[in-house]
């Protein structure tokens, strides 16, 4: 499978690159800065990277396109972008549509995108904890909050074949394989996902084709 990864220098996006080439994937790098690739990646034959600036819409046709002359597009996409401090406050809402525009324009079908556990399903059982969760966020970061929804609602509305995948907090933990996934988790305050396994959750949703048209979270064991 040729995926196009956005987000691929970020701290999710760095092992979702080495893992879809360890499964033989060919990946197309979408990156601000090339340089930020982890080295042992950036030689590998199966790779090709674009630079570019999603919220600007920079570089984003060529990277679905797949990248150079003469490529074809790929057969997926998968967005890794996440909020920073020195970001804007709509990131994700511009930048999906910016890549959903292009995934339109050159018939790529299968997307599938990360946000925080924060988004919610009409009518969703949620634990206490995770009321809890759900107030601070609207507190501390609404603005990050809403973004995330904007785009989700974008990528629902859309003609892809997509999958909102849902994680708590992201640590930097070793990946281990072993984790917790589904529509109808209830998460709570001490929830945290390792940005490694989280990774290999995104693979499996485009290898095995899970949860199309579905907002699965996943979880540490």
């Amino acid at each position: 499978m040729r995926i196009a990864v956005f987000g691929a220098t970020g701290r999710t996006g760095r092992p979702l690159v080495e893992q879809a080439l360890g499964r033989g994937h060919e990946v197309v790098a979408f990156a601000r800065d090339p340089a930020d690739l982890p080295d042992g990646v950036r030689d590998d034959d199966a790779l090709t990277v674009v630079d570019g600036d999603a919220y600007a819409g920079d570089g984003v046709a060529a990277a679905v396109a797949g990248g150079g002359t003469g490529a074809v597009p790929v057969d997926a996409v998968v967005s890794v972008l996440g909020q920073t401090d020195a970001g804007p406050d709509d990131l994700l809402t511009v930048a999906g549509r910016n890549v959903l525009d292009a995934m339109a324009d050159h018939g790529v079908e299968r997307y599938v995108t990360l946000v925080g556990a924060g988004v919610r399903e009409p009518g969703e059982s949620v634990s206490l904890g995770g009321k809890v969760m759900g107030s601070l966020l609207k507190l501390l970061a609404g603005e990050v909050l809403a973004d995330a929804a904007a785009h989700v609602e974008d990528v629902r509305s859309s003609d892809t074949r997509w999958t909102v995948v849902r994680a708590p907090r992201l640590t930097d933990g070793a990946h281990t394989g072993e984790f917790r996934h589904g529509t109808a988790l209830e998460l709570g305050l001490r929830d945290t996902a390792a940005r490694a396994d989280v990774a290999q959750f995104l693979l499996d949703c485009l290898a095995d084709d899970r949860y199309v048209g579905e907002l699965p979270k996943v979880t540490d064991r």
